[in-house]
């Protein structure tokens, strides 16, 4: 037997003795996911992050495989992009050469979300295990969100074309994104598009603000927890963020109680009600706080100096 088949033969051992993979829709509801999570997911650890709709992962017994995230395209980074694949974006250099800055954004998003953390893998009941180069064909499932579901509504990808089961979730996705110009639809007008702002701002302190999810879908008035921040603490010790406060730019303000995290937590900041938990804090705002066409995220300490600030 090949190394290579010995190491397929392995792989599908691995699935096998997880529970399989599956992909259909019986799952709990998460915002910010088209919809359910699936019922089942593999735990694999991201070792790699290819560019922005390719990881590489590692299962639990050492195997290790490579992803293709189902239902979406990134632009490419490392080869040349055709804009025709990208409705309203212009066919000349110029659209080329602003699709590749959206990719490398998205690149930066997915190592942002990905790299190095443990995630839920599951495949689709529509399509074959596997595609292109052996590739998995999958979902990845981070923080109780499908993260392909979310690159399509921030605008970092399009549907690519196939017979995935969430696909007409996933197309209202991107006619939002489109119309609004999120992401990559900024390359319908080239010149106008900049990609020099990071996808995470981190402060001296270690905090770092890596999502920004202001446009809840339907109405953000009445889909508060549709609209978040995500933190995430990128320094080397604890971090208390006790009277922390984040405010917008009208100086609407929440003040962290009694919290801290740890080198590598995160915390998701939702607009709405809820239960306070170490992964979550709820603002309880009656009303949508972040302005989807801009605004600046600020965060100060408890003595009221400033943490971190990030426009978008």
């Amino acid at each position: 037997m090949t190394a290579y088949r010995a190491g397929l033969v392995v792989a599908l051992v691995v699935l096998a003795g997880c529970g399989g993979l599956v992909g259909d829709d019986a799952g709990p509801t998460a915002p910010g996911t088209a919809g359910s999570l699936p019922t089942e997911t593999t735990r694999v650890s991201v070792t790699a992050v290819v560019d922005g709709d390719t990881v590489r992962v590692e299962y639990r017994n050492g195997t290790r495989d490579t992803v293709r995230l189902v239902g979406v395209d990134t632009p490419e980074v490392r080869a040349e992009n055709d804009p025709a694949e990208f409705e309203g974006v212009p066919d000349t250099a110029a659209g080329a050469d602003c699709l590749r800055g959206a990719g490398t954004n998205a690149s930066n998003y997915a190592k942002d979300r990905l790299l190095g953390r443990t995630v839920g893998i599951a495949t689709d009941p529509n399509l074959d295990r596997r595609g292109y180069y052996d590739r998995l064909l999958a979902y990845v499932v981070v923080d109780d969100r499908l993260f392909n579901y979310q690159l399509v509504a921030s605008g970092r990808a399009r549907v690519y074309d196939s017979d995935f089961s969430r696909r007409a979730s996933f197309t209202e996705a991107e006619t939002g994104a489109r119309e609004a110009r999120r992401g990559l639809w900024r390359c319908v007008d080239p010149d106008a598009a900049d990609w020099e702002t990071p996808t995470a701002t981190t402060s001296l302190s270690g905090l770092a603000l890596v999502e920004v999810h202001e446009d809840a879908a339907g109405n953000d008035n009445e889909n508060l927890n549709g609209e978040y921040l995500v933190f995430a603490n990128r320094g080397d010790g604890d971090l208390n963020l006790t009277g922390w406060t984040v405010t917008d730019a009208a100086g609407r303000a929440y003040s962290f109680r009694n919290y801290s995290l740890a080198p590598g937590e995160r915390v998701t900041l939702y607009t709405g009600s809820g239960t306070d938990n170490r992964t979550a804090r709820y603002w309880g705002a009656s009303g949508a706080v972040w302005n989807n066409d801009g605004d600046t995220v600020t965060v100060r300490t408890s003595g009221g100096d400033v943490a971190l600030r990030r426009a978008y």
